[in-house]
Protein backbone atom coordinates (compact mmCIF):
# COMPACT_ATOMS: atom_id res chain seq x y z
CA UNK A 1 0.00 0.00 0.00
CA UNK A 2 1.14 3.79 -0.61
CA UNK A 3 2.07 5.44 3.00
CA UNK A 4 3.10 9.16 4.12
CA UNK A 5 6.42 8.16 5.80
CA UNK A 6 8.26 10.79 8.03
CA UNK A 7 11.95 10.19 6.91
CA UNK A 8 13.53 12.28 9.49
CA UNK A 9 13.04 14.81 11.95
CA UNK A 10 12.52 17.87 10.11
CA UNK A 11 10.15 20.34 8.30
CA UNK A 12 7.11 19.35 6.43
CA UNK A 13 9.75 18.04 3.20
CA UNK A 14 10.78 15.11 5.13
CA UNK A 15 6.99 13.21 4.46
CA UNK A 16 6.84 11.00 1.50
CA UNK A 17 4.63 9.13 -0.33
CA UNK A 18 5.94 5.01 -0.39
CA UNK A 19 5.54 1.55 -0.68
CA UNK A 20 4.89 -0.17 2.89
CA UNK A 21 3.39 -3.30 4.04
CA UNK A 22 -0.28 -3.49 4.39
CA UNK A 23 -1.13 -4.27 7.91
CA UNK A 24 -2.59 -7.29 8.76
CA UNK A 25 -5.91 -7.44 11.13
CA UNK A 26 -5.14 -9.39 14.17
CA UNK A 27 -8.03 -11.11 16.49
CA UNK A 28 -10.83 -8.22 17.58
CA UNK A 29 -9.37 -5.93 15.22
CA UNK A 30 -10.23 -4.10 11.59
CA UNK A 31 -8.78 -4.11 8.41
CA UNK A 32 -9.55 -0.56 7.10
CA UNK A 33 -9.19 0.98 3.44
CA UNK A 34 -8.70 4.80 4.10
CA UNK A 35 -11.04 7.66 2.06
CA UNK A 36 -9.66 10.74 3.97
CA UNK A 37 -7.55 11.35 6.60
CA UNK A 38 -7.35 14.43 8.86
CA UNK A 39 -4.49 16.60 9.94
CA UNK A 40 -3.50 17.11 13.70
CA UNK A 41 -1.23 19.26 15.51
CA UNK A 42 0.22 16.05 16.93
CA UNK A 43 1.28 15.38 13.65
CA UNK A 44 3.29 17.95 13.61
CA UNK A 45 4.95 17.25 16.56
CA UNK A 46 5.75 13.96 15.80
CA UNK A 47 7.35 14.78 12.33
CA UNK A 48 9.48 17.11 14.04
CA UNK A 49 10.53 14.21 16.17
CA UNK A 50 8.90 15.64 19.65
CA UNK A 51 6.10 13.16 19.88
CA UNK A 52 6.75 9.29 19.28
CA UNK A 53 4.33 7.38 18.31
CA UNK A 54 3.24 5.23 21.17
CA UNK A 55 3.79 1.26 21.19
CA UNK A 56 2.13 -0.83 18.75
CA UNK A 57 1.67 2.21 16.32
CA UNK A 58 3.68 2.34 12.76
CA UNK A 59 6.05 4.68 14.18
CA UNK A 60 6.81 6.56 11.21
CA UNK A 61 3.24 7.28 9.81
CA UNK A 62 1.28 9.79 11.11
CA UNK A 63 -2.23 10.27 10.67
CA UNK A 64 -4.97 10.08 14.47
CA UNK A 65 -8.31 10.27 12.45
CA UNK A 66 -9.36 9.06 9.13
CA UNK A 67 -12.41 7.71 7.43
CA UNK A 68 -12.95 4.77 5.27
CA UNK A 69 -14.71 1.35 4.77
CA UNK A 70 -14.07 -1.93 6.28
CA UNK A 71 -11.97 -4.06 3.92
CA UNK A 72 -11.24 -7.16 6.01
CA UNK A 73 -12.31 -8.78 9.39
CA UNK A 74 -10.01 -10.40 11.95
CA UNK A 75 -10.55 -13.31 14.11
CA UNK A 76 -13.73 -12.81 16.22
CA UNK A 77 -15.02 -9.91 14.68
CA UNK A 78 -18.26 -9.42 14.94
CA UNK A 79 -19.47 -5.80 15.40
CA UNK A 80 -18.90 -4.96 11.35
CA UNK A 81 -18.99 -6.23 8.02
CA UNK A 82 -17.25 -5.86 4.66
CA UNK A 83 -17.92 -2.32 2.89
CA UNK A 84 -19.24 -0.46 6.10
CA UNK A 85 -18.70 3.03 6.15
CA UNK A 86 -16.70 4.10 9.45
CA UNK A 87 -14.68 6.56 11.26
CA UNK A 88 -12.58 7.19 14.62
CA UNK A 89 -9.07 7.80 15.59
CA UNK A 90 -5.82 5.72 16.40
CA UNK A 91 -2.67 6.45 17.06
CA UNK A 92 -1.06 6.86 14.45
CA UNK A 93 -1.03 5.04 10.86
CA UNK A 94 -3.84 7.27 8.87
CA UNK A 95 -1.74 8.82 6.13
CA UNK A 96 -2.06 5.61 4.35
CA UNK A 97 -4.37 3.44 1.77
CA UNK A 98 -5.28 1.10 4.80
CA UNK A 99 -4.88 0.55 8.64
CA UNK A 100 -5.67 -1.44 11.55
CA UNK A 101 -7.82 -0.57 14.33
CA UNK A 102 -9.37 -2.45 17.39
CA UNK A 103 -13.25 -2.92 16.13
CA UNK A 104 -14.76 -0.86 19.13
CA UNK A 105 -12.54 2.12 17.77
CA UNK A 106 -14.79 2.43 14.73
CA UNK A 107 -17.89 4.30 14.72
CA UNK A 108 -20.59 4.41 11.83
CA UNK A 109 -19.83 7.40 9.58
CA UNK A 110 -23.66 8.99 9.06
CA UNK A 111 -25.16 8.50 5.73
CA UNK A 112 -24.69 12.38 4.63
CA UNK A 113 -21.53 13.21 5.70
CA UNK A 114 -18.80 12.23 2.43
CA UNK A 115 -15.54 11.22 2.84
CA UNK A 116 -13.60 14.45 3.67
CA UNK A 117 -16.04 16.09 6.46
CA UNK A 118 -16.54 12.77 7.84
CA UNK A 119 -12.39 12.72 8.12
CA UNK A 120 -12.91 16.40 10.43
CA UNK A 121 -14.99 14.64 12.73
CA UNK A 122 -13.73 11.95 14.99
CA UNK A 123 -10.49 13.81 16.84
CA UNK A 124 -12.07 16.94 17.00
CA UNK A 125 -15.24 15.97 18.46
CA UNK A 126 -14.29 13.15 20.98
CA UNK A 127 -11.76 16.08 22.29
CA UNK A 128 -14.27 18.59 22.27
CA UNK A 129 -16.88 16.18 23.89
CA UNK A 130 -14.70 14.47 26.53
CA UNK A 131 -12.88 18.35 27.14
CA UNK A 132 -16.67 19.44 28.00
CA UNK A 133 -18.41 16.93 29.80
CA UNK A 134 -15.83 14.34 31.45
CA UNK A 135 -12.99 16.77 31.83
CA UNK A 136 -14.49 20.37 32.97
CA UNK A 137 -18.71 18.66 34.03
CA UNK A 138 -19.75 21.44 32.01
CA UNK A 139 -23.66 22.10 33.65
CA UNK A 140 -26.61 24.03 31.83
CA UNK A 141 -26.21 27.43 31.29
CA UNK A 142 -22.52 27.85 31.91
CA UNK A 143 -20.13 29.85 30.36
CA UNK A 144 -17.29 28.71 28.18
CA UNK A 145 -14.37 30.28 26.36
CA UNK A 146 -12.73 28.10 24.19
CA UNK A 147 -9.14 29.87 22.89
CA UNK A 148 -8.30 28.96 19.18
CA UNK A 149 -11.69 28.78 18.76
CA UNK A 150 -11.67 28.82 15.02
CA UNK A 151 -9.84 25.12 15.34
CA UNK A 152 -10.94 21.98 14.32
CA UNK A 153 -11.54 21.26 17.91
CA UNK A 154 -12.39 25.04 18.96
CA UNK A 155 -15.48 24.56 16.33
CA UNK A 156 -16.60 21.28 17.76
CA UNK A 157 -16.70 22.93 21.26
CA UNK A 158 -19.00 25.66 19.91
CA UNK A 159 -21.34 23.33 18.42
CA UNK A 160 -21.59 20.93 21.10
CA UNK A 161 -21.49 23.73 24.01
CA UNK A 162 -24.85 25.57 21.84
CA UNK A 163 -26.32 22.02 21.80
CA UNK A 164 -25.92 21.02 25.25
CA UNK A 165 -27.40 24.29 26.80
CA UNK A 166 -24.09 26.16 27.33
CA UNK A 167 -23.51 29.62 26.19
CA UNK A 168 -19.79 29.37 24.57
CA UNK A 169 -17.26 32.12 23.78
CA UNK A 170 -14.34 32.28 22.15
CA UNK A 171 -10.75 33.80 21.10
CA UNK A 172 -9.11 33.91 17.60
CA UNK A 173 -5.97 35.80 15.70
CA UNK A 174 -7.93 36.71 13.17
CA UNK A 175 -11.67 38.49 12.68
CA UNK A 176 -12.82 35.62 10.09
CA UNK A 177 -12.07 32.97 12.68
CA UNK A 178 -14.64 34.93 14.89
CA UNK A 179 -17.15 35.16 11.95
CA UNK A 180 -16.82 31.15 11.10
CA UNK A 181 -17.48 30.37 14.83
CA UNK A 182 -20.37 32.94 15.08
CA UNK A 183 -22.42 31.41 11.78
CA UNK A 184 -22.19 28.16 13.92
CA UNK A 185 -23.34 29.38 17.66
CA UNK A 186 -20.67 31.13 19.31
CA UNK A 187 -22.05 33.74 21.51
CA UNK A 188 -19.59 36.37 21.13
CA UNK A 189 -15.53 36.75 20.27
CA UNK A 190 -12.46 38.78 20.83
CA UNK A 191 -9.52 39.15 18.42
CA UNK A 192 -6.24 38.66 20.14
CA UNK A 193 -2.81 39.43 20.18
CA UNK A 194 0.12 38.82 22.30
CA UNK A 195 -1.75 41.05 24.94
CA UNK A 196 -4.37 38.96 26.53
CA UNK A 197 -5.43 41.91 28.69
CA UNK A 198 -8.64 43.04 26.80
CA UNK A 199 -9.52 39.59 26.51
CA UNK A 200 -9.62 39.32 30.25
CA UNK A 201 -11.55 42.32 30.26
CA UNK A 202 -14.24 41.15 27.50
CA UNK A 203 -14.61 38.09 29.75
CA UNK A 204 -15.42 40.29 33.20
CA UNK A 205 -17.79 41.77 30.15
CA UNK A 206 -20.05 38.83 29.14
CA UNK A 207 -20.09 37.55 32.46
CA UNK A 208 -21.54 40.88 34.23
CA UNK A 209 -18.10 40.89 36.32
CA UNK A 210 -18.86 37.52 37.76
CA UNK A 211 -16.11 35.63 35.59
CA UNK A 212 -16.38 32.56 33.25
CA UNK A 213 -16.62 29.00 34.07
CA UNK A 214 -14.99 26.89 32.15
CA UNK A 215 -11.99 27.14 29.99
CA UNK A 216 -10.61 25.10 27.08
CA UNK A 217 -7.18 26.26 26.38
CA UNK A 218 -5.77 24.39 23.11
CA UNK A 219 -2.68 26.99 23.06
CA UNK A 220 -1.06 26.92 26.84
CA UNK A 221 1.87 29.29 27.25
CA UNK A 222 0.77 32.96 28.27
CA UNK A 223 -2.65 32.11 27.83
CA UNK A 224 -2.80 30.21 31.03
CA UNK A 225 -2.69 32.59 33.18
CA UNK A 226 -4.67 34.99 31.43
CA UNK A 227 -7.47 32.26 31.54
CA UNK A 228 -7.20 31.65 34.94
CA UNK A 229 -7.89 35.04 35.79
CA UNK A 230 -11.07 35.92 33.74
CA UNK A 231 -12.69 32.20 35.58
CA UNK A 232 -15.27 32.44 37.85
CA UNK A 233 -14.95 31.39 41.66
CA UNK A 234 -14.83 27.23 41.32
CA UNK A 235 -14.27 27.67 37.87
CA UNK A 236 -12.02 24.79 35.79
CA UNK A 237 -9.77 25.31 32.85
CA UNK A 238 -8.69 21.85 30.83
CA UNK A 239 -5.70 22.19 28.54
CA UNK A 240 -6.02 20.65 25.88
CA UNK A 241 -2.54 21.80 23.51
CA UNK A 242 0.62 23.49 24.00
CA UNK A 243 0.83 25.49 20.70
CA UNK A 244 1.95 28.55 22.33
CA UNK A 245 4.57 27.00 24.67
CA UNK A 246 4.80 24.40 27.27
CA UNK A 247 5.58 26.68 30.20
CA UNK A 248 3.87 29.29 32.14
CA UNK A 249 4.06 31.23 35.12
CA UNK A 250 1.07 31.45 36.94
CA UNK A 251 -0.39 32.69 40.50
CA UNK A 252 -1.01 29.71 42.74
CA UNK A 253 -2.45 32.17 44.99
CA UNK A 254 -5.52 33.10 42.42
CA UNK A 255 -5.97 29.36 41.98
CA UNK A 256 -6.27 28.57 45.92
CA UNK A 257 -8.17 31.52 46.45
CA UNK A 258 -10.67 31.31 43.58
CA UNK A 259 -10.70 27.44 44.31
CA UNK A 260 -9.95 26.92 41.10
CA UNK A 261 -9.46 23.41 39.17
CA UNK A 262 -6.92 23.09 36.20
CA UNK A 263 -6.83 20.10 34.04
CA UNK A 264 -4.66 19.29 31.32
CA UNK A 265 -6.20 16.06 28.91
CA UNK A 266 -4.71 14.42 25.88
CA UNK A 267 -6.19 11.54 23.85
CA UNK A 268 -3.67 9.76 21.91
CA UNK A 269 -1.79 8.69 25.10
CA UNK A 270 -4.37 6.82 26.57
CA UNK A 271 -4.77 3.01 27.37
CA UNK A 272 -7.26 1.14 25.57
CA UNK A 273 -9.97 1.01 27.55
CA UNK A 274 -9.83 4.66 28.11
CA UNK A 275 -10.47 5.07 23.96
CA UNK A 276 -12.40 2.78 23.65
CA UNK A 277 -14.61 4.53 26.04
CA UNK A 278 -14.73 7.73 24.90
CA UNK A 279 -15.14 6.85 21.22
CA UNK A 280 -18.32 4.41 22.50
CA UNK A 281 -19.59 7.77 24.20
CA UNK A 282 -19.17 9.51 20.72
CA UNK A 283 -21.04 6.66 19.22
CA UNK A 284 -23.96 7.64 21.97
CA UNK A 285 -23.90 11.03 22.30
CA UNK A 286 -22.62 12.85 18.90
CA UNK A 287 -22.88 10.87 15.88
CA UNK A 288 -26.99 10.73 16.70
CA UNK A 289 -26.16 14.93 16.23
CA UNK A 290 -24.59 14.50 12.84
CA UNK A 291 -27.51 12.23 11.73
CA UNK A 292 -29.48 15.02 12.29
CA UNK A 293 -27.55 17.54 11.12
CA UNK A 294 -27.34 19.24 14.22
CA UNK A 295 -23.54 19.07 14.28
CA UNK A 296 -21.23 20.32 10.92
CA UNK A 297 -17.50 19.63 10.66
CA UNK A 298 -15.70 22.23 9.24
CA UNK A 299 -12.93 21.83 6.48
CA UNK A 300 -10.26 23.81 5.64
CA UNK A 301 -8.87 22.52 2.85
CA UNK A 302 -8.41 19.09 1.16
CA UNK A 303 -5.17 18.07 -0.42
CA UNK A 304 -3.95 14.64 -2.09
CA UNK A 305 -2.21 12.56 -0.25
CA UNK A 306 0.98 12.58 -2.05
CA UNK A 307 0.66 16.23 -0.95
CA UNK A 308 0.99 15.64 2.76
CA UNK A 309 3.70 18.24 3.11
CA UNK A 310 1.82 20.99 1.76
CA UNK A 311 -1.25 20.18 3.87
CA UNK A 312 1.81 20.71 6.84
CA UNK A 313 2.74 23.92 5.38
CA UNK A 314 -1.04 25.00 5.23
CA UNK A 315 -1.45 23.84 9.16
CA UNK A 316 1.83 25.20 10.38
CA UNK A 317 0.16 28.54 8.55
CA UNK A 318 -2.08 28.83 11.81
CA UNK A 319 -4.73 30.51 8.99
CA UNK A 320 -6.72 27.43 9.15
CA UNK A 321 -10.22 27.33 10.18
CA UNK A 322 -11.48 23.94 10.64
CA UNK A 323 -9.88 20.53 9.61
CA UNK A 324 -6.90 20.12 6.85
CA UNK A 325 -7.92 16.98 5.11
CA UNK A 326 -6.07 14.59 2.88
CA UNK A 327 -7.85 12.34 0.28
CA UNK A 328 -6.51 8.92 0.37
CA UNK A 329 -6.77 7.56 -3.72
CA UNK A 330 -7.64 3.83 -4.38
Amino acid sequence: MRAVVITRPGGPEVLELREVPTPTPGPGEVLVRVHAAALNRADVLQRRGRYPAPPGVPPEVPGLEFAGEVAELGPGVTAWRPADRVFGIVGGGAYAQFLVTHERMLAAVPRALEWTAAAAVPEAYITAYDALIEQAGARLSERVLVNAVGSGVGLAVVQLARAMGLVPYGSARSARKIDVALELGLEDGIVVGEDLAPMVERAREWSGGMGLDIVLDLLGGHYLPASLELLAPRGRLVLIGTLAGRDAEISLGRVLGARLTIRGTVLRARPLEEKIAATRTFVHEVVPQLERGALRPVVDSVYRLADAAEAHRRLESNATIGKVVLSVPD
